[in-house]
């Protein structure tokens, strides 16, 4: 009989290991599995001799609990690998998950801002004192990049090329990517850089708080919302927002699809499409507005 416990911790050495998944990931996935490995406990049901039509019974069940389609699709995302791990082993003789069927998920498009928007956005922070400096510095490199919050907060000054104005980005999955920045960028980081507190080392923080400590997401969160608040705009606006713009702006100005993939570190290209969705919203937007028959 299969050690199930056994079996769920290897599942997870592998996924950490051989697919080099995130943190996150990872944990929603021994969460996932976790839950159908109690099912299967429940309904006495070994996990090996579950079939097809066993594993639907469990997915229904937590449907009809209320789980979201998000959510359930990541289950079935969990269920696929794991019964493909298990395969893989030998733990099990048959895949009673490989026919599973995703739901389909409401395509949500991202918040953006338009390019007089983010200009009003960064031409509001203050000039003057090291923090607004340093706040102008992270906003305008968000913008100039795409990077997450995660990744502006952990930079390092061995990952930031002042001379050649590109980052140096160690992301989800630890895959590595190398982004161009432009000039502008790179000036305000100087700009800041001139003004912080004494480097300690060559692998210090970048960007550090008034204490002179590294700079944590949330008050990176509380320093932006100050700045929103500062603003005209009435959109909704976080961080994630300018990582939005960037990868529209880009698409929409020409830039190949591909390149804007490798730049926000998307393992898949389907993920960068749904920024292309987005000029088609306006152009439809376009159509309604102008022609006598929208």
């Amino acid at each position: 009989m299969l050690n199930c416990k056994k079996a769920l911790n290897d599942f997870i050495s592998y996924i950490v290991v051989e697919k080099g998944l995130s943190k996150n990931t990872v944990l929603a996935y021994r969460a996932d599995v976790s839950k159908f490995i109690k099912f299967a406990q429940n309904k006495q049901i070994p996990v090996e001799n579950f079939e097809h039509h066993d594993i639907t019974n469990f997915l229904w069940e937590i449907k009809m609990a209320g789980l979201k389609p998000r959510s359930l699709y990541r289950l079935i995302e969990s269920l696929r690998q794991f019964y493909k791990f298990l395969s893989s082993e030998d733990l099990v003789r048959n895949n009673p998950a490989i026919y599973l069927a995703a739901p389909r998920i409401p395509e949500n498009l991202p918040g953006m801002l338009t390019f007089d928007e983010v200009m009003l956005l960064l031409n509001s922070i203050s000039a003057d004192g090291e923090m607004n400096i340093r706040n102008k510095a992270m906003l305008e490199l968000l913008y100039a990049t795409g990077l997450r919050v995660s990744e502006l907060v952990n930079l390092k000054f061995s990952d930031i090329n002042l001379q050649d104005y590109f980052l140096r980005i160690v992301g989800k999955g630890s895959k590595e990517r190398l982004i161009p920045f432009g000039k502008k960028a790179g000036d305000f980081i100087n700009i800041y850089l001139a003004k912080r507190k004494p480097i300690l080392s060559e692998d210090d923080n970048v960007f550090i708080s008034r204490l002179g400590k590294k700079l944590s997401r949330i008050e990176f969160w509380r320093q932006f919302k100050n700045i929103v608040r500062d603003t005209n705009i009435t959109k909704n606006i976080t961080p994630h927002t300018l990582r939005h713009s960037f990868a529209t702006h880009l698409l929409t100005g020409g830039a190949d699809i591909r390149f804007v993939q490798e730049m926000l570190g998307h393992t898949s290209i389907a993920t960068t499409q749904i920024y292309t969705h987005l000029d088609k919203e306006k152009i439809i937007q376009q159509h309604k507005t102008f022609h006598p028959r929208g």
